[in-house]
């Protein structure tokens, strides 16, 4: 089922588009009106949700709320990495588990200067030091963990038993 847009609605909707072109309202309504159309309104705010946290708005919460299968959709594409689950258990510093257990970082002190520029993230959240302990509880449905390198480059750490 979807609603058709009433000429008050549209003319509304047109207005405010005037006002602040660069918010882009007519192109994100036309895009709900269609996603929810082909798909379902639970879609289309899966989608929003998903476009937020890659481009920036997405918090842990919402990382947290997502399930397993929505959080790969998301990710798809972007490099996994796999690591043993007793590296989490015993606790691992976010410089080792990026430079040691995986090659997220080719060097330790290319990791130092993206924190002290503040651009690395681990599930969102800015890591402000190379010494920041991860363990089970930082994982993301039980298993991953989102690395963010900058803006736009992201990696998975995948933990698993083998």
């Amino acid at each position: 089922i979807f609603t058709v847009l009433g000429q008050k609605e549209i003319e509304d909707i047109i207005s405010e588009h005037i006002k602040a072109p660069h918010e882009r309202l007519l192109q994100k309504r036309l895009a709900e009106e269609v996603t929810v159309m082909v798909h379902s309104k639970s879609d289309f705010e899966g989608a929003v949700e998903a476009s937020q946290i890659l481009f920036g708005k997405g918090t842990t919460d919402s990382l947290k709320k997502m399930n397993e299968s929505t959080f790969l959709s998301v990710f798809e594409g972007v490099p996994v990495f796999d690591v043993k689950t007793d590296i989490l258990q015993k606790g691992v510093t976010a410089t080792d588990l990026c430079t040691v257990h995986t090659t997220v970082f080719p060097s330790k002190g290319e990791l130092r200067r993206l924190i002290d520029g503040g651009g690395f993230s681990i599930n969102k959240v800015k890591i402000d030091s190379a010494d920041s302990l991860l363990n089970s509880e930082s994982l993301l449905n039980g298993k991953y963990l989102l690395i963010q390198k900058g803006k736009k480059n992201y990696y998975l750490i995948r933990v698993n038993e083998e």
